[in-house]
């Protein structure tokens, strides 16, 4: 079982230099923690809250990072897909390490509405997306119609080893579509243990009916570690009571490093081969420290 981390973009209204400063020190604390790879997100048309842009933001933040591997999450029915691979082909470059492009259809009616999207139209200008994304990131010139017409495209900066596609989501057309063109695959947040069981199954049959070997078999989780579990849940407990993301709190994970340990190694027996965490915490120096005892969970999930 790998750890990788998810860095929160979204942080509320105040001085978005503190903000900034906060996401430094968080990546620089997941390097420290040796975990296996670093993301960012992506989301569009956030009111009341300041949201950090994927590509700038990892751009700067792989100067904290070291030779694993990075990268982004793109919506891809939200982008033009010349952008993104141009996108795509700078972070690679910045990058040490093997650069991976996470990417998911969206959702949001206000989101897409804001950037005049069909919410009908996401799965086709997906599936139109990352195949030319895809192409024009191994060197070809495209030409297409709809729903992105181009003519004669080209990306000057291409990535110096391949990028790799998880595709996140956990609806049944996700799932399959995952299984028949991501390399690797992404479930959400929100799904609680029994949940990611029952569709951790479902994408390896997908898998096994496209006859696809998957480079990663990713959940994201939610958590905070403390020094032992009651002091874990004096930080996370008011957290998950304010009703957190709207989550059930089954799906999240707190405790100290031998409970995170144990309920990472129950993910493991459900075939999950990688966690990319998330903090719950809102306070810095919580979000810091819940880093520094990732080694810990490391070594018992070693052992």
């Amino acid at each position: 079982m790998k750890i990788s981390v998810s860095l929160r973009s979204g942080y509320p209204v105040g001085d978005p230099r503190v903000s900034a400063r906060h996401l430094v020190e968080r990546s620089r604390a997941a390097a420290e923690a040796g975990l296996a790879a670093l993301f960012v997100g992506d989301h569009h048309r956030v009111a009341g809250a300041h949201y950090f842009q994927n590509s700038p933001l990892l751009g700067r933040l792989l100067a904290e990072w070291g030779d694993a591997p990075a990268g982004a999450l793109f919506l891809l029915p939200l982008w033009h897909p010349v952008i993104v691979a141009e996108q795509v082909g700078t972070l690679a470059a910045l990058a040490r390490g093997r650069f991976i492009l996470q990417c998911a259809i969206g959702g949001g009616d206000e989101q897409f509405a804001g950037l005049g999207v069909r919410m009908r139209d996401r799965p086709t200008r997906f599936e139109a997306a990352l195949t030319m994304i895809r192409r024009l990131l191994a060197g070809e010139e495209v030409t297409a119609g709809e729903p992105y017409p181009v003519e004669a495209a080209r990306v000057g900066l291409l990535p110096s080893e391949p990028v790799e596609v998880w595709i996140g989501g956990h609806a049944p057309a996700a799932v399959s579509r995952a299984a028949r063109v991501g390399d690797g695959w992404l479930a959400g947040p929100d799904l609680t243990p029994a949940q990611a069981r029952r569709v951790a199954i479902r994408y390896l049959e997908r898998c096994e009916a496209h006859d696809h070997t998957p480079t990663a078999v990713a959940i994201r989780r939610d958590i905070h570690v403390g020094t032992d579990d009651a002091d874990a849940e004096a930080v996370a407990g008011p957290v998950l009571a304010r009703g957190y993301r709207g989550m059930d709190p089954a799906a999240c994970i707190v405790g100290g490093p031998q409970r995170v340990a144990e309920q990472f190694d129950a993910l493991a027996g459900m075939g999950f081969t990688d966690v990319v965490i998330r903090h719950l915490a809102d306070d810095q120096r919580d979000v810091l420290t819940s880093f520094e005892r990732l080694p810990d969970v490391r070594a018992m999930l070693t052992r």
